[in-house]
């Protein structure tokens, strides 16, 4: 297994700190759009193909009138992580419900060519060491990952409740049973007592919305719905021979776009990069994971050691061993290095501000410089690069982008920040250019930042009637970012109000998937049909969260982004939109010990 090296560099001299921030500043103010996301579409109507499943074939079944202990929805890690810890404490009636037609949420979806994860397998793949299974490499490709998942439900035999190819419509507490009503869009009817819901924040795709997307002629789809039958080629990166004789346009230069230009422009006759804003693409450095030295971590608990390791150098905590050595956890170590090089009196919040600006600068001026040693047209170079802080948009780290665009047939389209002007039949029109197109990939992402009905696509109401979106009227309220007041038996599996500011969020959803099984096995022993925060518990907590400094990443300052409402003032609500205010470590070690004492305060177990 290969790790980068940690390197130190020299500090910027002022006058360039200067310059970067107001070429930064000039950079974002040409991104800046009035409509944020609603510059995006809504994928329904005339666009409800692009959400159409190409994998698998629906499989006609029979509607579900039964009862189940646990229903979860989402069969991505949420989903796979919470039912294996149930199962483990011998609950076998969880029932997994899933749009896609097998486990993996968004690697179910997300097959495009060279699609792997970003943060090291050791870390993100959840449940190696429950399963005895080694990544083949540090960076796993999605096919490997989907097939970890397909793993996991095999290992803890949830297969057979799971309802694939199904969304749930519907939501509603039934208090004289103390269970949840549960309806689908297959037409089904069934109860639960505990409910858990692990949607995600990246599996409602979006489109760009731009004048005459519906006009086009010629063939496209989101790289969510990878068209292979198109393309040829296969998710195991094999040539898309398909594309040698077509004129190929993507929209959109984020990290799925990073991971998938590479083969594309190793098959294309001609292929064409639409971009706004450049993505910061750092070196991957991916590797074979060696059998010998991963026979010799592999101890009981190594997983869990892995994700504390990472959890602590890359949120800024004291270990002394980086364990992954990669990208994340390089600025981190960075800015702590800076930070304890100050004497004691001096490591104030607003000094800590100050070493993150000097130490993201200097990374990022490192990052730029290499792309002009990768990239041999100049003037390419010059419109790869990215002026914005390194966490202000997702960080992308690859060791073959750069070079695609050494590729012959491979055209960087620069719209110098304006992004697209319209779709023809023929083609794209970018900078009053039309490019006439045989096929159109959207590589536009997936809604973040929409309300929370809207990406669910159901509503959830508890007691009295109340309705989810209305007790979130003014901004999402729960107690460690799983429990909600007024909603017995119900589970949030994902970062917000829990650890949230962590790149691995699978340690999110496995330590979340821990708790629910201990409080579920805790009222199962003592006969308990209820589990609620009260109201007061969820209240200081909120309250807890808005003691914390404040972003650090993703400001109004940075380029618009998903990171930042694509660039404008938050809405009140937003501001919720947070974790522990001590970061993401000390959540999990406070959560560790909240669970432990056996007392689980804050909540009404009946």
């Amino acid at each position: 297994m290969t790790m980068t090296a940690q390197v130190s560099h020299a500090k910027l001299p002022t006058i360039e700190k200067e310059r970067l921030r107001c070429k930064y500043l000039e950079e974002r103010n040409k991104r800046l759009r009035p409509d944020g996301n609603d510059q995006y579409l809504q994928i329904k109507g005339q666009f409800a193909r692009y959400l159409d499943d190409p994998y698998m074939p629906v499989v006609e079944r029979a509607a579900k009138t039964d009862h189940v202990t646990f229903a979860f929805i989402g069969g991505g890690f949420a989903g796979l992580a919470t039912a294996a810890r149930l199962a483990e404490i011998g609950i076998n009636d969880v029932r997994i419900v899933e749009k896609g037609g097998d486990f993996g949420g968004t690697w179910y979806w997300n097959r495009y060519p060279g699609a792997q994860c970003d943060t090291a397998a050791m870390v993100y793949m959840p449940l190696l060491e429950e399963t005895g299974y080694m990544p083949s490499e540090k960076y796993a490709h999605a096919p490997e990952i989907l097939a970890h998942c397909r793993r996991i439900g095999k290992h803890f035999g949830l297969y057979g409740n799971a309802l694939f190819h199904t969304e749930v419509t519907g939501l509603d507490w039934d208090d004289t049973r103390s269970c949840w009503m549960i309806r689908s869009s297959r037409g089904d009817a069934f109860t639960a007592q505990y409910v858990g819901i692990g949607i995600g924040q990246m599996h409602v795709p979006k489109l760009p919305g731009i004048p005459g997307l519906e006009c086009f002629k010629g063939h496209s789809f989101h790289t969510s719905r990878w068209d292979y039958g198109y393309t040829g080629g296969n998710s195991q990166g094999a040539l898309m021979e398909k594309l040698a004789d077509r004129r190929v346009g993507i929209i959109g230069t984020g990290a799925t776009s990073v991971q998938c230009i590479p083969h594309l422009a190793r098959a294309c006759g001609e292929l064409y990069v639409f971009q706004r804003t450049p993505s910061s693409v750092d070196v991957r450095a991916n590797a074979p994971i060696d059998p010998g030295w991963f026979a010799g971590i592999a101890t009981p608990g190594w997983q869990q050691r892995w994700l504390e390791n990472f959890s602590a150098n890359q949120t800024g905590g004291s270990a002394e061993l980086d364990l992954v050595q990669d990208g994340w956890t390089d600025l981190s170590r960075r800015i702590r290095a800076r930070v304890m090089g100050l004497p004691r009196e001096q490591r104030s919040v607003e000094n800590m501000r100050i070493a993150f600006e000097e130490c993201d600068l200097e990374k990022m001026e490192e990052i730029r410089d290499r792309v002009d040693t990768i990239v041999r047209n100049p003037e390419t170079a010059r419109h790869l690069k990215a002026w914005y802080g390194q966490l202000c948009k997702r960080p992308c780290f690859h060791d073959d982008y750069l070079q695609a665009f050494n590729t012959p047939g491979t055209h960087l389209v620069d719209t110098d920040g304006k992004g697209v002007d319209a779709i023809t039949e023929r083609g794209i029109v970018a900078a009053g250019r039309e490019y006439p197109l045989d096929c159109i990939i959207f590589a536009s992402g997936f809604e973040i930042g929409t309300e929370y009905r809207r990406r669910a696509g159901f509503e959830l109401t508890g007691r009295a009637g109340v309705r989810l979106s209305d007790h979130w009227a003014g901004g999402m309220r729960t107690m460690h970012g799983i429990h909600i007041h007024g909603f017995p038996n119900v589970f949030l599996v994902q970062p917000t109000q829990g650890a949230n500011l962590n790149a691995n969020v699978p340690h999110n959803l496995t330590d979340a998937a821990r708790s629910i099984a201990l409080m579920v096995g805790h009222a199962r022993a003592h006969g308990f049909r209820e589990i609620e925060v009260s109201r007061e518990a969820e209240d200081r907590w909120v309250e807890l969260l808005l003691t914390g400094v404040g972003q650090m990443i993703g400001g109004s300052a940075c380029t618009p982004g998903y990171y930042n409402n694509e660039g404008r003032e938050p809405s009140p609500a937003a501001r919720l939109s947070v974790g522990h205010p001590a970061g993401a470590l000390a959540y999990f070690k406070y959560i560790d010990a909240w669970r432990n004492s056996g007392q689980f305060e804050g909540l009404q177990i009946r």
